[in-house]
């Protein structure tokens, strides 16, 4: 099967989707190396895990490399706990998490709750994305509800404009219409035979209440959603940034 984008499914319903799903002649635009190296990243702990788990296991699975960068460690995120004891608990979920997925786990050293956006946060986080050299970056669709949302997406942003719009940018979704808002796909992954591992990545994030709240209430609902829209059981959706390459997700 070849693959296809929003674009191709609007203009014909024959259109079969699979799992990179990005069009064949933006595969061809991009040469592919014998490992990519792709960073993920997101505001707290489960973030990356729940916006593209499935993607992430997909690379793996094509011997691709993967790091995921937190920007802060959930100091927030959890009640009755202080910030330094819910970040040593939320750090010690990634880093599981990222054990299931086989991905290496970053901290960008910010706080939740108190992100930062200005000159020297900006150096910081694309000092991190130049040392990683990555091929592709996913990170949250700026239009969100949470401020920490936001702020990791314009760091992002910044680094990818700064670095000379090198690597594939592409923006993932979270607790879709709660947080993030107006996300309008422009490619889809199949995740249906890696959901299984997805969902106990966020599984790992016991203290969040995963498995018992967020991920069977909203993320299975949207995978599924995201499924229909491009004729799989389950998919994650994605917003490419067109000024960025092409031709960088998984594919079969």
């Amino acid at each position: 099967m070849k693959p296809c984008n929003r674009r191709q499914l609007l203009q014909s319903s024959s259109v079969l989707a699979v799992g990179a799903l990005a069009t064949a002649a933006e595969a061809e635009e991009t040469p592919k190396p014998a490992k990519w190296k792709v960073l993920v990243a997101g505001a707290h702990p489960d973030d990356p895990e729940s916006g593209c788990g499935g993607t992430i296991a997909r690379y793996v699975d094509r011997g691709h490399e993967v790091a995921i960068l937190y920007l802060t460690r959930g100091e927030a995120g959890i009640k009755g706990k202080s910030a330094d004891e819910a970040a040593a608990i939320r750090t010690a979920e990634a880093k599981k998490g990222c054990a299931i997925l086989k991905a290496r786990p970053l901290f960008a050293g910010q706080i939740d709750g108190a992100t930062e956006v200005n000159a020297e946060r900006y150096a910081a986080v694309r000092k991190i994305v130049e040392s990683e050299k990555p091929d592709v970056v996913f990170t949250h669709w700026p239009i969100d509800s949470h401020p920490d949302h936001r702020a990791c997406s314009l760091l992002i942003y910044d680094a990818w404009l700064r670095l000379g719009r090198k690597f594939a940018l592409y923006y993932f979704e979270v607790n879709l219409g709660g947080q993030t808002q107006c996300f309008r796909p422009t490619h889809y992954v199949d995740i249906t035979a890696v959901e299984p591992r997805k969902r106990d990545a966020c599984f790992a994030h016991e203290s969040q209440n995963a498995k018992g709240g967020w991920y069977p209430d909203m993320h299975v609902k949207m995978q599924l959603y995201r499924g229909m829209e491009c004729r799989v059981h389950m998919a994650e959706a994605f917003v490419h940034h067109e000024q960025s390459p092409y031709g960088r997700l998984p594919d079969m």
